[in-house]
């Protein structure tokens, strides 16, 4: 007769444990599945310019899925790169002021295809403490020599700089995600040029927003095209699509064609995702006028929030940030706004830097007045004790 072993302890015992501390912190998240179609106003998204259901851009996937299929079919180098995919390269580099392009599976794979291509073991790399957890993550990953300096502090960022003898990268979002604050692109730019540094910054927040006919922080900032500028991005803010890129000299497009992991041993970008962004941007080039209202729909949350007592980071793009008293009365907040029929966005620990919690909004180009009205109304109906200081 056998016998059997005792069963063996829980491995995932300590998983229990961490759940009952983000229970008790109110960090708990979970996942909501939306329907096709919803009555909540969208506040939460990042669809700035309310292009994902747009009728061009609907059709640029659906056109491209039914002549390219629904897949890339493989890596980039491999069967993944259709002529859409060049396409939309040519378009991006062009719009955006740089020379190439290469377009990625995600805005964060190519963060990291960027930050880990473009160092090494010998590289100082400079990053904002402000930086999206995709650059956290290059960073990581890049072996290189990693100092984080204060928030948009280019004298900070200078001075790092200045210790090392090597090849150096300073690293930075162009817009935060978390509160909608510019970073300080030409002194940024400066210290760059003062060290011999390349200049690497993520523009997913700008696209659309900033620049000329919204084509970018760092075109507004003249730093487009410039030989030690490489810009990243992503093509499901304000192309409403899917996807990233990544944008530099050409011979930087070639390294990381040749280099960037995220890249090379990724599956290509869907042909359907390829050809909503490459509508979403030729309608962004006929239509320029969608990135200054984005802007305006922001400035005036802001002012009737702030107006009402509310505490809101000003905006810089289309992101507004309005403070909670802590995070379980922002997950209350966002929920009671929930059920009021606006959906925003709650960002607490350990999203934010800071450690502060927030109500994060975003400005659609396509918001009516009415609908900003609403949303106004109904976040000062729903603000928790502590939230004004009125």
């Amino acid at each position: 007769m056998s016998q059997h072993s005792p069963e063996p302890d829980d491995v995932f015992a300590w998983i229990d444990d961490a759940e009952r501390a983000r229970e008790q912190a109110g960090l708990v998240r979970t996942l909501r599945p939306r329907p096709a179609s919803s009555p909540l106003l969208d506040l939460a998204s990042n669809d700035y310019l309310g292009l994902s259901r747009h009728p061009e851009t609907v059709r640029g996937a659906r056109e491209a899925a039914e002549r390219w299929g629904a897949g890339a079919t493989g890596s980039r180098l491999v069967t993944g790169t259709t002529e859409l995919h060049a396409e939309l390269e040519r378009e991006l580099a062009r719009f955006c002021g740089f020379e190439a392009a290469l377009v990625l599976s995600s805005g964060y794979a190519a963060n990291l295809a960027a930050v880990t291509a473009l160092s090494d073991r010998g590289t100082l790399v400079v990053s904002d403490a402000g930086n999206h957890a995709s650059i956290v993550d290059g960073c990581r990953l890049s072996r290189a020599a990693v100092e984080v300096v204060p928030h948009s502090d280019p004298e900070a960022a200078r001075k790092t700089l200045a210790t090392h003898g090597g090849r150096a990268l300073l690293v930075s979002d162009s817009v935060f995600s978390v509160d909608g604050d510019a970073a300080p692109l030409a002194a940024y730019a400066a210290a760059c040029r003062e060290r011999g540094a390349a200049l690497v910054v993520d523009d997913a927040h700008g696209l659309g927003v900033l620049g000329e006919g919204g084509r970018g922080a760092l075109h507004a900032a003249g730093l487009a095209g410039a030989p030690g500028v490489v810009a990243t991005l992503t093509l499901s803010k304000s192309l409403g699509s899917q996807g990233g890129a990544v944008l530099g000299p050409a011979k930087v497009i070639r390294h990381l064609v040749n280099t960037a992991r995220t890249f090379i041993f990724d599956t290509g970008l869907a042909p359907a995702a390829a050809g909503a962004a490459l509508a979403s941007l030729r309608l962004l080039r006929r239509e320029p006028q969608r990135a200054a209202r984005a802007r305006e729909v922001a400035e005036r949350l802001y002012g009737r929030l702030t107006a009402s007592g509310l505490t809101a980071a000003r905006p810089d793009a289309a992101v507004v940030s309005v403070r909670a008293p802590s995070a379980s009365a922002a997950l209350r907040w966002a929920a009671d706004c929930r059920g009021a029929g606006l959906s925003v966005g709650c960002f607490r620990p350990p999203s934010v830097p800071d450690g502060i919690s927030r109500l994060r909004l975003t400005a659609r180009a396509d918001l009516t007045g009415d609908e900003i009205d609403r949303a106004v109304e109904t976040i000062l109906k729903t603000a928790p004790a502590g939230a004004t200081d009125r």
